[in-house]
């Protein structure tokens, strides 16, 4: 299915998007906008005091960045205009009932004229507080679907999940949609008792927020391990999908699931990202000479997509399935690159050490950092041995 279709789909819609100023969101409102700028209404959910509070966060927070330069040149001076007309922020939290919209008014305008309803919000903080990422992904999820099935024309719900729900299970895993839907032996309400049984707990012993948050932080992981995911996120999401699944009645889903999302490929323009993300840590430290060594295997793909392309995939997934209208049908596609065009391991050192070659990062006293090709290291043996040559031993001669 060509993008082009997508065009004249588009027109007209009215679509609720979650997680408005986070970074897929943000690129997905630019796309469309770009796309088909007839589209009847962006409803872009803000966390936020108030609709004018909200509006204010739009335009700081999304409409000015970098991202939107080429619709704001395309448009000129009727670039405010298309804003105005075609988006509208509203101040809303998905861990509440009916998204904690205040505005009954603007609340009943929505619930008749939405179509389309794409969940981006999410906390993707790998060790966040277990309430809180239960409180987003899990519940946060839920909220978002109750509201869709209020929906008057409501005709899909889009939410977006990550490729690693499937926990720590090994080998090849077939995608049927089986994988979550085996695991009926999590409790998920029983999760949501247990951490605000917690978190009463330690209210009531007057422990500082700062040892609250740790808690509840050290809780989120020790559950998400002790049931066969990795992490916080991983698990919380999981658990989300797992709501959805169960509660969508007649409400068609459809479940997009990314691996590691990067900068732009090629839309808008090449390379735009925001703030340091998952695997942008490791290549900071690495170009300001604090990296030299990594665990890992040469030959492994790393499961890295731009965010344009998962964007390409939502606004095609949208058009299919909403011109299919399969009520009752639940629909996951991976977006991923590792399959078909796998970034190695081995592909990235070298590129890393290229570019830090050619464009050396410049320290705090203005001088420039010289970087060696990154140490990768195949066993946790070795890693340890490394780490002992290059660190224990000299401090021990001091």
């Amino acid at each position: 299915m060509e993008l082009n279709n997508a065009v004249k789909f588009l027109q007209g819609k009215t679509i609720l998007i979650t997680g408005a100023t986070g970074f897929l969101a943000k690129v997905f409102v630019e796309k469309i906008l770009r796309l088909q700028p007839n589209v009847n209404k962006l409803y872009l959910l803000v966390r936020a005091s108030n609709n004018k509070s909200a509006t204010q966060r739009l335009y700081d927070e999304i409409i000015s960045t970098e991202l939107f330069k080429i619709l704001r040149n395309n448009w000129g001076s009727k670039f405010d205009d298309l804003i105005s007309s075609r988006v509208k922020a509203v101040a809303g939290d998905i861990s509440f009932e009916n998204l904690g919209l205040n505005d009954s008014e603007l609340r009943e305008e929505m619930l008749k004229k939405i179509q389309i309803i794409v969940n981006v919000a999410a906390s993707t903080n790998f060790g966040e507080r277990y309430d809180d990422a239960l409180g987003i992904n899990t519940f946060g999820a839920l909220n978002v679907l109750n509201f869709g099935k209020k929906c008057d024309e409501v005709k899909l719900f889009l939410h977006i999940s990550t490729a690693y729900v499937g926990g720590e299970e090994t080998g090849i895993i077939l995608e049927k949609g089986e994988n979550l839907k085996r695991r009926n032996d999590i409790n998920i309400f029983e999760e949501k008792r247990l951490a605000e049984e917690l978190l009463s707990q330690l209210q009531n012993q007057c422990i500082p927020d700062k040892a609250i948050t740790s808690s509840m932080k050290e809780f989120g992981l020790e559950r998400a391990k002790m049931n066969g995911w990795p992490n916080t996120y991983v698990f919380t999401k999981a658990m989300g999908e797992m709501l959805l699944g169960k509660f969508k009645g007649d409400l068609p889903l459809v479940i997009i699931r990314p691996t590691i999302i990067a900068s732009t490929y090629k839309q808008p323009f090449p390379g735009w990202i925001e703030g340091v993300r998952t695997m942008d840590v490791v290549l900071v430290n690495y170009g300001k000479g604090k990296l030299t060594c990594f665990p890992g295997n040469l030959n492994s793909a790393l499961d890295v997509i731009p965010v344009d392309m998962v964007v390409n995939a939502m606004v095609v997934a949208m058009e299919v399935h909403y011109a299919q209208h399969q009520y009752s049908c639940e629909t996951i596609y991976h977006v991923g690159t590792s399959s078909k065009n796998p970034l190695k391991l081995s592909d990235l050192r070298n590129l890393v050490h290229y570019y830090f070659t050619k464009n050396p990062w410049i320290d705090t006293n203005g001088q420039k950092v010289e970087v060696g090709k990154l140490i990768v290291v195949s066993t946790i043996n070795r890693f340890f041995l490394y780490m002992k040559i290059k660190y224990v031993l000299p401090l021990k001669l001091r």
